[in-house]
């Protein structure tokens, strides 16, 4: 609980603290008018009243009890299931007492709406908003084409990376050739068992790539022993395959893979070697290789010193010819299972006009190529599937360009093609109608992957356009929960913290970094919206490594922007809040970002609903924030320039105007709410309010807003500049600019009481119930009839409005020459009232309806004269039914709040309603027995 949240007023305490038993003459005085439902944790539904003033009647919708939650009783707000302003956490709930407490803090914190944000009509990877110029930014629209990619890419690589060589391989004359023979269709194996034989293979092939790399240092590959310098192909009735510009029979080829293995040779070729040559080194084979592939089946190995040379370099040479056998198998499956399944999807996909039918033949390719363990980067056939895929890019269709994408993506493309990829899937993520086509080719886990897997530094852009995609679809709901499930936000977070790594090493902001990180802000503005999200961002401690982007990036307005619009929504809730508050850079950080951009208002408004977050329920944070260098000059500084800017913008536009620039002076009032919530909240601390109250500066902009300002024009601005001044006139310090222009402020209150916002009322009685304390307002109050409105404000039959106006009329009757104004308008009846309505649920509130009907009757000589026979008589019944505690604590409400009753009922109740009964009994005449009242 707050450790102002149990502070009693001044002159109430100082009555308390001397037990049960006063002198007869005493009096109370009120200090503070306490109760406001801006305070409480929660709001709700409530019930509606009336208010009967100068002939009007004046109602209390049921708007005013919903999401601000101004008017909703302490009672209410338990029984009712109740949206917070800030989600409490589950591990530290809110009592029910410290809801009702919270309602009755004299000073209180202040709550406003999340400044909003204008849905973007185009996406594009940056808003209308943004402060990139567009020489300045990637663009959004392009074109990609099947000239956009790069063949040379499609090579596969082995499992281990080689150094790049120094020379430049003889390419094959004819690759037009080579592509024709290799789409030849082959006859399909008939011998089932060679079919189940290869399967066998392959299976052991992937389990050897996955313990380390395929191929050693040197590639090994068998092929025909004798060099061929000619280019021309072999016509034979067998399939033909072409290895390193040498064309073979399927058959032949398959054979002489077993006896001949040969060398590349630094012209680019092969030349044949001997057995002891092609074993030199031999030692620098994996393991995996020299043992056969299986992990299970590897023969010790013997010790240097007892065997010979010779055996070990004949232990070497028979491995090694059975990897070269299980080699050989894997070519031969590769071959097999190319031919026969991958090559007639090939051919479909040439032949096919239909696009419907090619998307269905894409499908299938895809299907093939994952039951082959054909995907990824170290398939051989791989460049010629790419390039088929590739030509396929410009037929235009979007689900047909999507599902190739997702091919391309699976086969690990890099470069060039990595890019363009992204970018075709980009440009077709621009569509909102394509949501549903990339959301049911699952493309968004391709993606995911990339960022996953891929090297950040080296694909900077085409992680932009990723990131573009990714941030598109965010913005819709159907894919939040698709989103969560495949750790989204872990592989953002985890970027992000690679690019502060980054940015921390080479001491600068790296090249297209900063464009990066707006996309991937962008998205997690969006996907915080879930509390699955907000919850793994606490986990992994997310926070403050958003705040090292806005420090590094600070110069980068767009990126800033959106972090804050990140933090507005998670300091809504309250552990999102307390994880934030309790990183203490966040405060200077926030300060230098309003010194920086003090005239952005959609970067600052949201900087400021951020502190007042901070410092609505953390008395700890309001204290940090005021103690950071210059944060007070800030905060004045910015009240300054909105305000003119504000002021000026009305000017501009007229009174009465249509004002086509509206917009503008909305925004600067929206910052001018915000701060002045953030002031409000900082002037609970003791140690911060009392200085607010005597800054002449900050006082002068409270009163001219609220001099200047109408409620029904502005009316959250002007109820927080109320609540605000209500907050600083709680301190009774000498130099309190508050307490020298009371008469000034209570002339503005005036405004506030006769309009008809019944919110705005209540803030008005809140401050008068704060400076009627000093004689000169009784006086005023007197002169300008606000008793008889505090009075008719009995009526309302809502336990907060009865409490403030009860708060008045109590220190009104302080002074003895002004009692009699009770009897005015029926004001002992309707006190009385009050006690019958709201007695058993909110003692403080009896409390003070008994007090003040003690000050009223201090002079008693006959009850029945005093309060009128009907008012003595239920004040009888009342308080003897109220001082039986099993009577007055029978309640239906939880053990939680029951004690807080008790607590109250123990304290403030009981002592003076003790007292007022026996004044009462003693002064009056009993003719009948009294009734015992039901409630």
């Amino acid at each position: 609980m707050d450790p102002l949240s149990d502070r009693k007023p001044i002159g109430l305490q100082q009555q308390l603290s001397s037990g049960s038993h006063w002198p007869q003459n005493s009096t109370f005085c009120l200090s503070v008018v306490m109760p406001d439902l801006t305070a409480a944790a929660e709001c709700g539904a409530g019930g509606c009243g009336v208010v009967v003033m100068k002939g009007k009647v004046w109602c209390l919708p049921e708007e005013h009890c919903t999401l601000k939650g101004k008017m909703l009783s302490p009672n209410d707000k338990k029984l009712e299931k109740l949206d917070p302003f800030y989600l409490p956490s589950l591990s530290k709930q809110k009592t029910s007492a410290e809801i009702v407490s919270e309602a009755r803090n004299a000073l209180r914190a202040v709550r406003t709406q999340r400044p909003f944000t204008p849905w973007e009509d185009q996406r594009k990877l940056f808003g209308p908003a943004s402060s990139r110029t567009p020489e300045n930014r990637p663009p959004s629209s392009f074109s990609v084409h099947a000239s956009s990619f790069e063949f040379s890419d499609s090579r596969p690589i082995s499992g281990t990376r080689l150094s790049p060589l120094e020379f430049k391989p003889k390419a094959p004359a004819s690759p037009d050739t080579v592509e024709d023979f290799c789409l030849s269709f082959p006859k399909p194996p008939l011998d089932p068992a060679k079919i189940r034989r290869i399967s066998s293979a392959r299976a052991r092939l992937f389990r050897a790539a996955s313990q380390g790399a395929l191929l050693p240092a040197r590639t090994l590959l068998p092929i025909q022993p004798t060099r061929v310098e000619s280019e021309e192909t072999v016509t034979t009735r067998d399939s033909v395959v072409k290895i390193n510009g040498i064309y073979l029979t399927e058959s032949k080829a398959i054979g002489h893979l077993k006896r001949h293995p040969l060398q590349l040779t630094y012209d680019g070729d092969f030349s044949k070697i001997t057995e002891q040559e092609m074993f030199k080194g031999a030692t620098s084979v994996p393991f995996h290789l020299r043992s056969g592939g299986d992990q299970g089946k590897r023969r010790p190995r013997a010790s240097s010193s007892s065997r010979s040379p010779d055996q070990s370099r004949l232990d070497i040479r028979a491995g090694s010819k059975a990897d070269l056998q299980e080699k050989n198998t894997e070519i031969e499956v590769d071959e097999v299972f190319w031919n026969t399944r991958i090559v007639p999807i090939l051919h479909d996909l040439e032949k096919e006009e239909n696009i419907e039918m090619v998307c269905a033949t894409c499908t299938q390719l895809h299907h093939a190529l994952e039951e082959g363990n054909m995907l990824g980067n170290k398939f051989k056939r791989r460049s010629v599937l790419l390039k088929t895929l590739y030509k396929l890019v410009d037929v235009g269709s979007d689900l047909l360009s999507l599902k190739l994408a997702k091919i391309i993506l699976a086969l690990k493309v890099s470069g060039k093609n990595l890019l363009n990829v992204c970018k075709l899937i980009f440009k077709i993520s621009r569509s909102e109608k394509n949501d549903s086509l990339i959301r049911n080719d699952s493309i968004l886990e391709s993606l995911l992957e990339v960022l996953r897997s891929e090297d950040l530094q080296a694909n900077t852009e085409a992680f932009l356009y990723c990131m573009g995609t990714i941030k598109f679809i965010s913005g819709n709901p159907e894919f939040l929960h698709e989103m969560m499930g495949k750790g989204a936000v872990e592989i953002l977070m985890s970027l992000i913290k690679q690019v502060n790594e980054n940015t921390k090493k080479s001491g600068t902001c790296l090249p297209n970094s900063g464009h990066l990180l707006v996309q991937m802000t962008a998205t997690l503005r969006n996907l915080v919206d879930s509390p699955l999200a907000r919850s793994k961002l606490l986990s992994i401690n997310a926070l403050p490594q958003l705040c090292t982007v806005m420090e590094q990036h600070i110069g980068d307005k767009d990126v800033c922007t959106n972090i804050a619009r990140i933090f507005s929504k998670l300091t809504s809730y309250h552990d999102c809040c307390v994880a934030l508050a309790s990183y203490s850079r966040c405060y200077a950080l926030f300060l230098n970002l309003i010194n920086k951009y003090q005239k952005k208002q959609d970067l600052v408004v949201r900087v400021v609903f951020i502190l007042g977050n901070l410092t609505a329920k953390n008395n700890q944070a309001r204290e940090q924030f005021s103690k950071e260098k210059g944060s007070i000059p800030t905060l004045l500084s910015l009240f300054h320039t909105f305000y003119k800017l504000d002021l000026h913008s009305g000017k501009r536009c007229g009174e009465g105007d249509e004002r086509p620039e509206a917009r503008r002076p909305a925004q600067a009032e929206d910052v001018l709410i915000k701060l002045t919530r953030v002031l409000a909240n900082l002037a609970i601390h003791p140690g911060v309010g009392p200085a607010i109250a005597a800054h002449s500066h900050i006082v002068g902009l409270l009163l001219a807003t609220l001099e200047s300002k109408s409620i029904d024009d502005c009316e959250e601005l002007v109820i927080n500049t109320t609540a605000t001044i209500n907050n600083l006139s709680y301190y009774k310090v000498k130099n309190s600019i508050i307490q020298d222009r009371k008469l000034y402020i209570a002339e503005l209150l005036l405004k506030l009481l006769v309009s008809n916002n019944m919110d705005g009322i209540l803030e008005a009685v809140r401050v008068f119930g704060n400076l009627s304390q000093d004689h000169d307002i009784c006086d005023f109050i007197v002169q300008k009839n606000v008793h008889k409105f505090m009075i008719a404000l009995l009526d309302a039959k809502h336990q907060d409005i009865c409490f403030s106006a009860c708060g008045v009329l109590l220190n009104l009757t302080v002074d003895r020459d002004k009692r009699l104004i009770l009897k005015e308008g029926g004001g002992i009846k309707k006190l009385v009232d009050c006690l019958r309505d709201f007695g058993p649920t909110d003692w403080q509130l009896a409390s003070l309806v008994c007090k003040t009907l003690w000050n009223f009757s201090e002079n008693i000589t006959n009850a029945s004269s005093c309060f009128g026979d009907e008012a003595a008589n239920t004040l009888l019944a009342l308080l003897s039914s109220f001082l039986d505690e099993e009577l007055a604590l029978n309640g239906s409400f939880d053990q939680d709040l029951k004690n807080y009753h008790k607590l109250h009922w123990e304290t403030e109740f009981r002592p003076v309603a003790q007292q007022l009964l026996n004044r009462i009994k003693n002064h009056h005449t009993f003719l009948e027995p009294l009734p015992i009242p039901s409630f």
